[in-house]
């Protein structure tokens, strides 16, 4: 059982030494997306709502072209600077997902690369 990069221009390319994901047999590892605009490689303005979504939208594409959807994901890690932000978050992936929910944490950080405010890194089982 080998493993299988995943990559698609729908989001971010990597800004350093990893894959936007891994799969190794039925799990999908997804690296941990800021909100970086594909298109751009410019981190979205807008405040955290319009980052977290960005997030998400980066998420989506990414376990798109694993071939998953995020009904699919079983965990989820968020990183955020300032836990303050944490209703928020979780008002925004309500959007994304639907119960029942993935296994989540979400840990405060001192900070994220590119000045980002949020990231967040997820595992698909296929």
């Amino acid at each position: 059982m080998g493993k299988q990069i995943i990559s698609t221009a729908n989001a971010p390319a990597a800004i350093g030494t990893y894959s936007q994901a891994v799969r190794a047999g039925n799990t999908v590892w997804v690296s941990g997306q800021i909100a970086l605009d594909p298109a751009t490689m410019t981190l979205v303005g807008g405040g955290i709502e319009a980052e977290t979504r960005r997030v998400f939208d980066n998420l989506k594409a990414v376990v798109a072209a694993a071939g998953a959807s995020l009904d699919e994901v079983v965990k989820v890690n968020v990183y955020l600077t300032d836990l303050a932000h944490f209703a928020l978050v979780n008002k925004v992936m309500a959007e994304y997902f639907r119960e029942p929910y993935p296994a989540r944490a979400a840990v405060g950080v001192a900070s994220l690369p590119r000045g980002a405010q949020v990231e967040v890194e997820c595992i698909v089982s296929l």
